[in-house]
């Protein structure tokens, strides 16, 4: 008869009980290829477009059409796109992100945390970052998704990729999510902020465009709160600013697929309008943390050109917040709000009954 050896759950083998805990902000977002090639694209769309979240289809169905058309064709396409916006450091999303969460971990001051980055689909992956976090004994973790509106596409899949990790692990932390923060008073002030800056320097557009990336229109009839959580984020935005409901306006970018996804789209109302004689328009995506393909090739540069060839005369992209100070400071508030009493800091006492406790079970063998 084979031995039963039952089920695997990691851990550290070198684990030291009397190591102090800590606890863990893992900051995560989309994520990128390795670089801008057809092969490279092959492998980050591959991981992107299985996911369930994102594409709700029959898989037997989506298999067909995923790996006998989408990434045969697709992958060309998509690397001459990050060509474009391709840097000597690599991917802009990927470097942004890490100089966001070094300037998280810098402006927190507080060394039993762990700030660690992890991309959903792409490297660093979740698994790795939730790797470093183990090796460093944190027992409490806190998971801080970069999407500002929650939509199940990227926020619940996050939460499901961090699922998957912790349901071979041995010792799980205590664990809380940030799902959303697209009403939290520091974000929006970051965003009023990086608006007021960009018309000092460019003047005040005709129109002030508000474009977030899109999902199917079914997933918000199923009850996806992402469009609400959308248009709240810019009325905020819009009430902080004074600006009359003539001079701004929401739409939705970088649409897939024959289906009906959340409208207006934007090529589509930058072109609109163009041609009604509209000639300064600026646009800002409040839903991006980092600035990446979908805001510095498509905003920026295709629809840039839909605006113009239509007969616009002026048009600026306002960048995303990145590591602009005023957005860690956001970040930070979130992260301090949500880690409360979560202190971890030790007595005296309490100290040394942990290393009585791991002499005990260094000397009893365990």
């Amino acid at each position: 008869m084979p031995e039963f050896t039952g089920p695997e759950f990691s851990g550290d083998g070198r684990y030291d009980h009397a190591a102090p805990a800590r606890i863990g902000i893992l900051l995560t977002n989309l994520g990128t290829p390795t670089a801008p090639t057809s092969a490279a694209l092959r492998t980050y769309l591959a991981e992107f477009l299985s996911d369930e979240r994102v594409i709700e289809v029959p898989r037997m169905i989506w298999w067909g059409i995923l790996h006998g058309l989408i990434l045969r064709f697709r992958p060309g396409k998509s690397a001459a796109m990050y060509k474009k916006i391709w840097t000597e450091n690599g991917s802009p999303l990927l470097r942004l992100s890490q100089r966001i969460a070094m300037a998280v971990k810098s402006q927190l001051h507080d060394d039993n945390m762990e700030v660690v980055l992890g991309m959903r689909y792409g490297q660093p992956s979740i698994a790795s970052a939730m790797i470093t976090l183990q090796q460093a004994n944190v027992q409490k973790l806190l998971l801080l998704p970069l999407y500002p509106q929650y939509s199940a596409t990227t926020t619940a899949s996050t939460f499901d990729a961090v699922s998957a990790v912790l349901q071979r692990w041995r010792w799980l932390p205590e664990l809380r999510m940030i799902r959303h923060y697209h009403t939290h008073a520091q974000y929006i002030a970051a965003l009023v902020k990086s608006i007021r800056l960009h018309w000092a320097e460019h003047g005040q557009p005709d129109k002030l465009l508000f474009s977030f990336h899109g999902i199917p229109e079914s997933y918000f009839l199923a009850g996806d709160p992402y469009h609400c959580e959308c248009h709240h984020t810019a009325r905020l935005i819009a009430e902080q600013m004074q600006l009359e409901t003539d001079r701004w306006a929401v739409a939705f970018q970088s649409r897939f697929g024959p289906r009906k996804w959340l409208q207006p789209y934007t090529d589509k109302l930058l072109s609109q309008w163009g041609k009604s004689g509209i000639a300064h328009v600026q646009v800002i995506c409040p839903g991006f943390a980092a600035d990446c393909l979908e805001t510095l090739e498509e905003i920026n540069m295709q629809n840039r050109q839909v605006f113009l060839q239509a007969g616009g005369e002026k048009f600026s992209y306002i960048p995303a917040l990145n590591d602009h100070p005023l957005h860690i400071k956001a970040l930070c508030g979130l992260i301090e709000k949500h880690t409360q009493g979560w202190a971890i800091n030790e007595t005296d006492t309490q100290r040394e009954e942990r290393a009585a406790r791991a002499a005990r079970m260094q000397a009893a063998g365990r």
